[in-house]
């Protein structure tokens, strides 16, 4: 018996096409890929590729453990990424810098604070 080997040239993406597809993929998530967390015992800090913002055209929340980072409405161009992070943030021991497209947070760990109350046997 004598197979033919079925013929899919025409069903295969050609090489350009897959460099094509892997350029659009880079340049709308590189933005997500570019996040750098390093830890010491008492912070965090966050590095994040933003090219193109000011420091007016962006906001930082947080909430909890969590991060939000987002463009303002009026901003040119739009960002919007959310981290959470494995243990509170303490606000007051945190800052924020943008310098040459990258923003730098350093965010204080929160220090669990215990509400052990101790009772007397009697």
């Amino acid at each position: 018996m004598f197979f033919a080997p079925a013929h899919r040239a025409s069903f295969a993406p050609r090489s350009f096409d897959r460099s094509f597809e892997r350029f659009v993929n880079d340049a709308f998530s590189a933005s997500r890929r570019s996040l750098n967390v390093e830890q010491d015992d008492k912070s965090w800090t966050v590095t994040l590729d933003v090219p193109g913002f000011a420091r007016e055209d962006l906001t930082i929340g947080i909430e909890g453990a969590v991060v939000r980072i987002e463009s303002k409405a009026d901003a040119k161009r739009k960002f919007k990424a959310a981290y959470e992070l494995p243990q509170d943030i303490d606000v007051a021991a945190s800052e924020a810098k943008l310098e040459n497209g990258v923003l730098t947070l350093k965010l204080g760990k929160l220090v669990p604070v215990s509400n052990v109350a101790q009772l007397t046997i009697n």
